[in-house]
């Protein structure tokens, strides 16, 4: 998800996305543990993707 995409998005979207996220990275993370990815990438990509949310919400709450 890019950036310009994330500044659209409503606050209560905002954290219904980072919630949703942050339990499909978790998932994610523990299949790979048991059996490694396909590819594994798919990691980096969801844990940024996280990070882009959580910053978007802090710096509108800073706002």
């Amino acid at each position: 998800m890019k950036q310009a995409e994330i500044k659209e998005l409503s606050l209560a979207d905002l954290q219904e996305k980072l919630v949703v996220l942050k339990k499909n990275y978790t998932d994610l993370k523990m299949a790979h543990t048991i059996t490694p990815l396909e590819n594994p990438l798919q990691l980096r990509s969801l844990r940024r993707t996280v990070a882009r949310i959580a910053t978007e919400l802090t710096k509108r709450e800073l706002q």
